[in-house]
């Protein structure tokens, strides 16, 4: 061999000695930044920069001068707050009461109940939000059942009352699942300790088991918080334009592109919500919540008396009742002929499911494609992402993986505004159409927001896989490429299809993106043919047929992911006793 030839594999193992990796893993870190850098930090870059900048090109304050002075946009900003606030209120009512008698107390069933008081997340918000007017409307069918009775209505759904109701009731399983997790981790020393010291009942729970467990709490507060604070499909098919996700969608679909006014509200959208988790994590910086664990268990149940069983037993229902109510009102809603000023609707037929299937075919193909698109591509970067944090030590590495993760605390809306803003200009090659509203878009859109659950998937399954696995198969001879390929992914494969059936169920319904990005009716996915059908009283039966079809595919997706993680975790079980 000669100098000449030997020089460039010197090269490349001179490279990949300073770098820590292989060429190929340089190139996968690579990859995965530049899709990051252009399509999540370019677009919010472009979107702050709009917001800061003079019509004439300097840098200016004038434009959020102008936000501040303008009393709509005011009441919307303090509206979203309270919106927001209230529905973190409400959900806490629901979910620290219900977590806590499944956490602390022996309840027949607690398995069943918590599933189903998890089913809210499964139907969005938007969805649900036109069936909860039938059901708790001021002519809906509590209120006329209340009217009829006491002679008085309740105002459950009336202007701001109806997004923090509908937002509260579908958020509050973040708060049940945190809290509930945290409660689990509680060493039954320390609540034994206590009770040795006198404290019994409300002080007990309040002064050392809710403590304890405050990271779980304000792990799910905090999440409530953002998602409510950010969404725009509840408060627009609820006739709620006074809140800042309205506001700045109608700003950028009815003045245009160049309002500046809309990336400002977007500006403030962002630093609400990263605000919001830095003020979570600040709340519990400097606190110690560690326990003894694990010697003395997990919390100890302990039995209800006959008046407190009554009581639970009667909050239970009510919680569940209350958590399928949109999810029957929907269904109801679906089979009914007319169902207005009633508490049950006249009639029930299958007609709208008909029409649905009859007009609705491309939705649900446009749907299948674009999730199952965006899907896949999250699987191969979080994969890839999980691989080159957990297995090199590749320079920037942590900078990617955080890059990837902070899509969560950016509005779908502003992700949308920004790759419109980013790339309408830039036209395809082929057809000369705008590459931002290209259906191709879309794709791109749902898997930046839905990298992260992705990432989170593909770290914890690579986290279970011991790395000696891929030493021994480099060791007998395999490369790099054929242990990941032979090895890491076949080990990983549950994990990944947890990740991708959790990335494909909730694209499946995403709408603030969706509305800013579908250029044209024969693009659109399902989400949005459930908007068009919701805005007329026509339309609301094949509309909730659709939401039907829509909840019925992410259960499906949903049902079928816990499976497989639960496969996969009892073959690990199973081989650890092995």
């Amino acid at each position: 061999m000669t100098i000449e030839a030997a020089a460039p594999l010197s090269f490349r193992q001179n490279l990949s000695a300073r770098l820590g990796g292989t060429p190929a893993q340089i190139a996968a870190l690579g990859l995965v930044a530049v899709f990051l850098v252009a399509f999540l930090i370019v677009p919010i870059i472009r979107v702050i920069f709009v917001a800061f900048t003079v019509q004439g090109g300097g840098f200016t304050l004038v434009n959020f001068q102008d936000f501040f002075a303008t009393a709509l946009l005011r009441e919307s900003f303090w509206n979203s707050v309270f919106v927001a606030s209230m529905a973190v209120v409400i959900a806490s009512l629901i979910a620290v009461p219900l977590a806590t008698i499944l956490a602390r107390y022996k309840f027949r069933g607690a398995a069943l109940i918590h599933t189903l008081g998890i089913v809210p997340l499964v139907m969005p918000p938007f969805v649900g939000a036109v069936a909860m007017q039938l059901i708790y409307g001021r002519n809906g069918a509590i209120n006329l059942l209340l009217n009829d009775w006491f002679g008085f209505r309740i105002p459950f759904m009336e202007g701001l009352n109806g997004v923090i109701f509908v937002e509260a009731l579908h958020y509050f399983p973040f708060i049940l699942l945190n809290l509930s997790a945290s409660l689990a981790n509680i060493d039954s020393a320390m609540e034994e300790s206590a009770q040795n010291l006198g404290a019994h009942g409300f002080v007990l729970f309040s002064r050392i088991v809710f403590p304890l467990a405050l990271p779980g709490y304000i792990a799910g507060a905090a999440l409530v918080f953002v998602k409510v604070f950010d969404d725009l499909a509840t408060p627009l098919l609820l006739n709620v334009n006074a809140m800042l996700a309205p506001q700045a969608y109608l700003k950028i679909t009815s003045v245009g592109l160049s309002d500046p006014m809309g990336y400002v509200i977007s500006v403030i959208m962002i630093t609400c919500s990263v605000a919001a988790i830095w003020l979570s994590s600040l709340f519990l910086r400097g606190r110690d919540f560690s326990t003894l664990q694990r010697g003395g268990g997990s919390l100890s149940r302990r039995d209800l008396g006959p008046g407190a069983r009554i009581a639970a037993i009667a909050f239970v229902l009510f919680v569940v009742l209350l958590a399928l109510s949109p999810h029957i009102g929907i269904f109801l809603l679906s089979i009914a002929t007319v169902w207005s000023y009633a508490v049950l609707p006249d009639g029930y037929t299958l007609a709208h499911y008909a029409t649905v299937l009859n007009e609705a075919g491309p939705l649900i193909g446009n749907t299948v494609l674009y999730c199952g698109l965006a899907g896949l591509i999250d699987v191969v970067l979080g994969a890839l992402v999980a691989y080159l944090v957990l297995r090199t030590k590749l320079p920037g590495r942590h900078l990617v993986e955080q890059a990837a993760m902070a899509a969560v605390a950016v509005p779908g809306l502003v992700i949308g505004i920004g790759l419109l803003r980013t790339y309408y200009d830039v036209h395809l090659p082929w057809s000369g159409e705008s590459f931002a509203t290209f259906w191709g878009m879309l794709v791109i859109a749902y898997a930046v927001r839905r990298l992260p659950y992705a990432l989170i998937a593909a770290k914890a399954a690579l986290h279970q896989l011991h790395i000696s696995l891929e030493e021994a198969a480099e060791t007998l001879g395999a490369g790099k490429f054929t242990t990941l390929q032979r090895i890491v992914v076949p080990l990983m494969a549950g994990g990944l299809f947890a990740g991708f059936m959790t990335s494909f169920a909730t694209a499946a319904v995403e709408l603030s993106a969706t509305l800013l990005l579908v250029a044209r009716s024969d693009d659109a996915p399902i989400a949005y043919g459930i908007y068009v059908y919701m805005q007329s009283a026509a339309g609301r039966g094949p509309g909730a047929a659709l939401g039907v079809i829509a909840v019925v595919t992410v259960a499906v997706a949903t049902f079928i992911s816990y499976r497989f993680a639960e496969r996969e975790r009892s073959l690990k079980t199973r081989e650890a006793m092995i």
